[in-house]
């Protein structure tokens, strides 16, 4: 059953939702329980997406899943993770606040949830649609954006093991929320499908990492969404950085809501993986807002890394910067699909776009497609990719000068990187993806 067609994945999901719901143990009546079951409804309808989608048009996630994933002999999530063995995979000189997921689930064992900084409120989702009823019913699935999909519906139907985050009214949090995602692919194949919602308030500060790890030589499927809420003059600054096995099939969306007047920094960073899909989807509901992205993909391998992004400018008088760059090598394959809207209320409007992209190898492949769709009259917006080689003439002027070839290369690649990783503003982490980079080369 190893090989399966785009409706038997539908039909494994739907039926797995039935033992899912049958574990719940008389949760039928909760609120969550009423838009799990609305989502596998959407999914039902829709399915997964196929390759006539066009937004999967180069990324057949329903394919690769069909062909590394054994469902007969998926893992029954029994991973004992201990300390130790987690602290190898922590980001070098990270002085944070841990989450520890192991398959999607919170282990609170590994994690820091006593002595939290004053204003940063962290606890199991399950239990803030109780504990957080107001926050949880106002945020979690019900505001509308751009991007979403119905892998994003299957992760709302079975949420389970994420975290409920809030940063309260003019909370500056010092040290970053680092998020550590470990798939246990030891012994046999495993599906995990995090879901976290995070609410920013008014007035508050802070940094949050998301870090994916794969133990083990089986093969992975995670499924995984971030809901972040950011109201009034609050700064919010989310990291991205994937690192998984040769097996590790990857589907993450990050949906963000600018509710009030605030500055949303990102960063993606993909180095590995079998097949990778991050969906980073930004809505700007209030004016004078900024939105800034960066994202780096340095590829090897068969490694498949698919960024699409939207920025939704709903209101007059704000600022969006996108900037992803990628080196692709061996058989690897690159795909960028950045769309900005500008809605017809959004005069004022200043949207910049840029894709650029190297190829290092015949085998290499990148699919590029930046995007503006503009309905105002009154903005300045620019959107431009590029895909090529190594400037030979800028070669040969540091071979010339006595730098042998792998160096020269190291320099030029460093130099075209570095204007999407001088940005990050948590250095351990800026000092990570450096030596990831030097590692590659």
């Amino acid at each position: 059953m190893s090989k399966l067609t785009k409706e038997q994945v539908d039909h494994f999901f739907i039926d797995q939702f039935q033992s899912f719901e049958n574990k719940l143990n008389g949760e039928s009546k909760k609120p969550l329980h009423q838009l799990r079951k609305a989502a596998i409804t959407a999914f039902k309808e829709n399915g997964l997406p196929a390759a006539k989608n066009e937004e999967y048009k180069y990324t057949n996630i329903a394919k690769a899943f069909a062909k590394h994933l054994n469902v007969e002999a998926l893992s029954d999530n029994n991973f004992a993770l201990s300390s130790d063995e987690a602290a190898k995979y922590f980001i070098p000189e990270l002085d944070a606040v841990r989450l520890v997921f192991v398959n999607g689930m919170l282990n609170k064992e590994l994690s820091d949830l006593e002595n939290l900084p004053e204003g940063l409120q962290i606890q199991p989702i399950k239990t803030a649609q109780d504990d957080f009823q107001d926050d949880f019913a106002r945020h979690f699935n019900t505001h509308k954006i751009e991007g979403s999909d119905s892998f994003s519906d299957l992760n709302t139907a079975f949420t389970d093991g994420g975290v409920f985050i809030k940063i309260s009214k003019s909370a500056v949090i010092e040290k970053p929320i680092a998020c550590y995602y470990f798939t246990d692919a030891k012994e046999a194949d495993v599906i995990s499908q995090p879901r976290n919602l995070v609410i920013a308030e008014k007035n508050s500060q802070t940094s949050m990492v998301e870090s994916y790890i794969t133990i083990g030589e089986y093969a992975s499927f995670t499924n995984a969404v971030t809901e972040i809420v950011v109201e009034d003059d609050s700064i919010f600054n989310y990291y991205k950085y994937q690192d998984e096995s040769e097996k590790a099939i990857h589907v993450g969306a990050t949906l963000v809501h600018q509710l009030g007047k605030s500055v949303f920094n990102s960063g993606t960073f993909s180095f590995n993986g079998a097949m990778i899909r991050n969906n980073l989807s930004i809505a700007v509901h209030s004016e004078h807002s900024e939105t800034n992205m960066i994202g780096l993909y340095f590829l090897d391998y068969s490694t498949h890394v698919d960024n699409h992004t939207v920025v939704d400018h709903r209101v007059p008088n704000c600022e969006s910067n996108e900037t992803y760059k990628g080196v692709l090598d061996g058989k690897s394959r690159g795909v960028f699909n950045g769309k900005i809207f500008v809605r017809q209320p959004a005069q004022k409007t200043n949207a910049f776009q840029s894709n650029r992209n190297i190829l290092m190898s015949d085998g290499s492949e990148m699919d590029t497609k930046p995007q503006l769709e503009i309905w105002a009259d009154d903005v300045k917006c620019s959107h431009g990719c590029t895909v090529g080689q190594l400037d030979k003439d800028q070669l040969f002027y540091l071979k010339a000068r006595g730098l042998d070839e792998k160096t020269a290369k190291s320099m030029l690649l460093n130099a075209f990187a570095s204007d999407v990783v001088n940005p990050i503003k948590i250095e351990a982490l800026k000092k990570l993806i450096e030596s990831k980079i030097i590692e590659r080369l």
